[in-house]
């Protein structure tokens, strides 16, 4: 398949109206569509069921006069502003003034006529089934609990009008909706106006300066309509800016009191997430009494990774769900999901894009790329911030717009892909990739944009901050193409409609956050091109994911296609079970990947679930098992007995493809790791290093906060807090940095560290006893005003004044007692994330010493499957497959032992039973790894074809003396024997012998030239009497090992018959018969009963 970007289609925005005078009902009804393609067949489309003859009126482009396109929804809401009747949850409306009364508002619309419109309309609506199932599955859950809500719903879901739905139907008296993006209040009060407001009694109430236009209620007006009407029901909507300004929610305004004051029915949370400051929008949430909770996103990811909400407490509509409903909408009205694009992934191995030996086959002697299987790995950087494998991250821009199946590669697939969004793993990784980007031939015509930020994150969440989305906005505005690097910033809750695909260049392994980036391109977009003489539109059909580490994306493919079923979440579920999941994904986001020809091709359910295990194990057998990718759960071994270390001790070192016996013993007592493999620091050595480093007491904060006012008013107060003691701890930063032997950036960064979380201690305590003094001073305003006497307002001032004066104290002592708490936490951080640093350093030695020990071991496997492997052959019964001592002879260690390293088992040590988890190999990838070496044995048997390769260049040489004498010098060998002897292999009487085999190879190329003979084809004219001959009567072998005999016979002999006779091949080693001299007797001897 040749890759084929198309990213746009031409579309004709049309409006049309037709009638169906056969239809008795719809006399005086006229339907008011919109297509961008032919509109007789859209017409059709609604009718031809019906079996209804429409009569099509007239139809128009669907663009203003003076320029801009409008949908037909536009001209809807026009007409029933118009006063025009529209049947409810239809596109049909009454027109008393007869058929050109609709055309005659249509050139009014056109023209932008607006006289004498009423800005207010009515109408009825009708949930659709998707809806309708979000607020059923919400009631259902809220019956039973008072608790938090989820909708995760796709853009374009409607969530509005549900949300008003849901509120209807449970009869709920004051709801609160909080969203962090003031602009949507409009769609709120749109929705309201036009379907809840003339029929119920809510009133909408805010303030916000969103709305000042709108016809809304302030907060007194509806008092004042509560006075008059008791069951005056309230939506009160405030953005989130607003409510974190407010003194009752950590701000410095008096604003928004009775917020705090009344219980709320519901809260309703508008793409909260989005919420920069996390602290402040949590205080914020936290002062709102309510019973319920729902949280409205399009991109829950941060909520759903939180493990906040179960499964009982989400409604999901997902990407699936949107383009299965935009695929089999069938009704009259406009497909509100017609215009969000169709993704597409193409999924390409990164190891075959920097290889110059993609096509060689075995790379049992070359450089190890285990890197190119990991692209956080791959993009790595060191301390100066330059790629460390630069050459290789070149290699890789070079193929990408060089090589015909990838997407930069030409000029119509780069006007394809103008505006792309790449993700990285790290902020200096991005920075070394724009040098390079502003460097390439290609990419130096692209304007790079640089959205990493120096790398602020919450937690998992890279933090999105305006200035990143104002410079690609910008940069998309005044530059024809561009490219955005980003490290986690601008993948949530933001818009770039421009964007048609998002590379991705990280280790990402959520679904959920894979899928929250690969949506960035898949917002619907349409644009205008003028040609100079017409203006042609279009529109984003198809988005694009590219993606390079096709073992990790196509399981996090599966995971995405099942995790949001409760019968295959989280590898549940049958095999069957998990691919209809995964069948039924693919029709709607179709994954093109390559074959084991490098070929494109549409990927099946099947080849999604297998690929990642055969991308391996293909790696590891062209490594001849020399690679890490057969190995897991290194870290067992710190927790491992001496036993263990023994046997990999025995064990040769591997490095570039060449076994080396070593003197270095591996030593894990230094490194101790928890369960999950992880460094542990003793507690006692990290109080020690602390006390030694900064002493017993560094300063007494009490005394300092008690002589100082404390304002808790400003941000600037704060942060002088904060800096005053990261000051203080600076002399012992100092003795840290020389303990340590840290670069005077890592010192920098370890007081920024001190001082931001010292900061937020002192914001979290000021901004609580901030919204208890406010409320304080409301409730003394209350009494003062309620106050008659004097004696009165003179109690009521010295109240306050106490009560005042108690909670600045008391806050001043809570300050003083947090800053010092937190102060010894983070001496002791310090030391232990160093110490920990030390730990891991030593650790990933060790790691890396056994990776190499048993690479020493894995470097014989291939003999082993070569020799005794067969189809069942698996990681589980290896054991069974070999001689013990034909194991132990070319390992160095036992099968007991192996097994020991594999899985594992009990051993005593100081008299205590313990258990050794064992699982150093992943079953998996060896499970694979031995299947496609089986397949490469059986895809290269037939020596009497012209292969480049034959098996052994897949098979380590296991002893200096026993390395495989490659092809070519064998051919040659064999060559020079002809050359010396003209016609020897004419002769079907002559004899050969290769006394000391290793692989069956010169054999092999003897029996060729013997099987090829015209001469000996016309004496033994039939293939098959004429091979026996050559293998019975004129070729004979020994191997001096029984593993090199059994490897080069199943080489020689293959699938050929088994009738023919192996006699002339033995297992003996003529070598100590070369020293005595007998080694024509014992040949005599040994072949004298053939």
């Amino acid at each position: 398949m040749s890759l084929n970007i198309q990213t746009s289609q031409q579309i004709e925005p049309k409006i049309y109206a037709y009638i169906t005078p056969d239809n008795i009902k719809k006399q005086g009804w006229i339907k008011i569509g919109y297509t961008e393609n032919d509109t007789e067949t859209r017409i059709k489309q609604q009718t031809h069921t019906a079996g209804i003859k429409p009569i099509i009126l007239w139809e128009h482009e669907a663009r203003f006069d003076g320029g801009g396109y409008f949908k037909d929804y536009d001209f809807h809401s026009y007409l029933t502003k118009n006063g025009v009747k529209r049947e409810k949850g239809t596109e049909w409306f009454l027109f008393n003034g007869g058929q050109d009364e609709a055309l005659n508002y249509f050139y009014n619309f056109k023209h932008k006529n607006y006289k004498g419109i009423n800005k207010k309309s009515a109408s009825e609506y009708i949930l659709r089934d998707e809806q309708k199932n979000a607020v059923e599955q919400t009631m259902e859950y809220f019956t039973h609990y008072q608790d938090e809500f989820l909708w995760n719903a796709k853009p374009r879901f409607g969530k509005t009008l549900t949300t008003y739905d849901l509120v209807r139907k449970m009869d709920l008296q004051k709801v609160l909706i909080v969203t962090n993006r003031p602009s949507i209040a409009n769609s709120w009060f749109d929705d309201y106006e036009k379907y809840i407001s003339w029929q119920t009694s809510f009133y909408f109430v805010s303030e916000s300066s969103s709305l000042k236009d709108r016809v809304t209620l302030t907060r007194q007006e509806f008092k004042e309509k509560l006075d008059a009407d008791i069951d005056a029901k309230c939506i009160e909507f405030v953005s989130l800016q607003d409510l974190k300004g407010s003194k009752y929610f950590g701000g410095n305004l008096d604003k928004l009191e009775w917020i705090a004051h009344l219980e709320w029915d519901m809260l309703i949370i508008d793409e909260a997430h989005e919420a920069i400051d996390t602290f402040k929008t949590d205080i914020a949430f936290d002062k709102i009494k309510r019973k319920f909770t729902l949280h409205l996103s399009g991109t829950p990811f941060k909520a759903l990774a939180s493990g906040k909400f179960n499964e009982n407490q989400i409604f999901n509509w997902t990407y699936e769900d949107e383009q299965l409903a935009k695929k089999n909408w069938n009704r009259l009205e406009n497909n509100p999901y017609e215009t969000l694009p169709k993704l597409n992934m193409y999924t390409y191995q990164m190891s075959s894009m920097i290889s110059d030996r993609i096509n060689e086959g075995a790379q049992i002697d070359k450089e190890n790329m285990d890197y190119a299987f990991d692209l956080n790995e791959f993009f790595a950087t060191n301390d100066k911030g330059q790629f460390i494998h630069k050459a290789d991250v070149e290699k890789w821009l070079d193929t990408l717009t060089k090589g015909e199946k990838y997407p930069f590669s030409t000029h119509k697939q780069r006007n394809e892909l103008k505006h792309t969004l790449w993700l990285l793993d790290r902020v200096a990784s991005a920075r070394a990739l724009q040098s390079l980007l502003k460097q390439h031939p290609t990419f130096e015509n692209y304007e790079i944009i640089l959205a990493a930020g120096d790398g602020k994150a919450e937690g998992d969440y890279v933090v999105t901050t305006d200035t990143s989305l104002n410079k690609v906005k910008n940069a998309i505005k005044k530059h024809d193409k561009t490219i955005t690097l980003s490290v986690g910033q601008l993948t949530t809750g933001i818009t770039i409609p421009e964007w048609t695909a998002v590379l991705m260049l990280s280790n990402m392994k959520s679904p959920a956050l894979y899928m929250q980036a690969a949506f960035r391109a898949q917002n619907p977009y349409e644009w205008t091109i003028n040609d100079g003489q017409n203006e042609i539109r279009y529109k984003k059909e198809d988005a694009y994911v590219f993606d390079f580490a096709p073992e990790r994306t196509l399981i996090i493919f599966d995971e995405f296609a099942n995790n949001l079923s409760t019968k295959t979440n989280n590898g549940k579920g049958t095999l069957e079970e998990r691919k209809v999941n995964i069948k039924r994904l693919l029709n709607f986001f179709p994954v093109i990947g390559e074959d084991q020809d490098g070929k494109m091709i549409e990927l099946s359910a099947e080849q999604v679930m297998s690929i990642p295990k055969t991308i391996k194990a293909t790696e590891v057998v062209k490594r001849g098992f020399m690679s890490n990718l057969l190995f897991s759960n290194i870290s067992n071994i710190f927790s491992a007995p001496s036993a263990a270390l023994d046997i990999l001790n025995r064990l040769p070192e591997e490095k570039q493809g060449k076994s080396e016996k070593v003197e270095s013993i591996i030593d894990t007592n230094e490194v101790e790791v928890d369960d999950q493999g992880e460094v542990k620091v003793s507690n006692e050595l990290v109080i020690s290093k602390t006390d030694a480093i900064f002493g017993e007491k560094v300063f007494d904060f009490n005394n300092h906060f008690e002589e100082s006012e404390i304002d808790l008013s400003t941000d600037r107060e704060t942060k002088l807090i904060a800096k005053n003691v990261s000051q203080l701890l600076k002399p012992h930063i100092t003795e840290v940095q020389a303990e340590y032997q840290l670069s005077n950036k890592t010192t920098n960064r370890v007081v920024n560290q001190i001082q931001q979380e010292i900061e937020y201690e002192v914001k979290r305590l000021n901004t609580e006893t901030n919204i208890k003094k406010a409320h304080l001073e409301n409730e003394y305003k209350k009494s003062l005003e309620e106050a008659v006497t004097t004696k009165e307002r003179i109690d009521v001032k010295d109240s306050f004044t106490d009560n005042l004066e108690q909670l600045l104290k008391q806050h001043t002592s809570d300050l003083a007692t947090q800053v010092n708490t937190k102060v010894e936490e983070l001496k002791k951080d310090i030391v232990y994330e160093e110490e920990r640093k030390i730990e891991e350093k030593k650790k990933n030695t060790i790691q890396d010493e056994i990776r190499s020990r048993l690479r020493g071991f894995s470097r014989t496997i291939p003999s082993f499957i070569m020799a005794y492997g067969d189809d069942n052959l698996t990681l589980n019964n290896f054991d069974q497959y070999t001689p013990e001592n034909v194991f132990e002879e070319v390992t160095g260690i036992t099968l007991e032992e192996f097994k020991f390293l594999r899985d594992g088992g009990t051993y005593t040590e100081e008299g205590v039973i313990k258990q050794f988890k064992g699982g150093l190999f992943d079953e998996v990838v060896f499970n694979e790894s031995i299947k496609e070496f089986l397949n490469k044995k059986v895809q290269l048997a037939n020596y009497f074809e012209d292969n480049k390769e034959d098996i052994f260049d897949y098979i380590p040489p296991q002893k200096t003396n026993q390395i495989f004498t490659p092809k070519k010098v064998v051919i040659k060998m064999v060559d020079d024997l002809e050359n010396e002897n003209p016609g020897i292999y004419d002769d079907s009487s002559k004899t050969f012998s290769d006394l000391y085999m290793k692989s069956g190879l010169y054999i092999t190329e003897i029996v060729k030239r013997l099987f090829n003979s015209d001469i000996i084809k016309n004496k033994i004219p039939d293939d098959h009497e004429r091979l026996k001959h050559i293998l019975e009567n004129q070729v004979y072998g020994l191997a001096p090992s029984e593993i090199i005999y059994n490897i080069a016979t199943n080489f020689i002999f293959g699938n050929l018959d088994k009738e023919i006779s192996r006699k002339n091949f033995k297992h003996f080693d003529i070598v100590p018969h070369t020293k005595t001299g007998n080694v024509e007797e014992v040949l005599s001897d040994l072949f004298e009963k053939n």
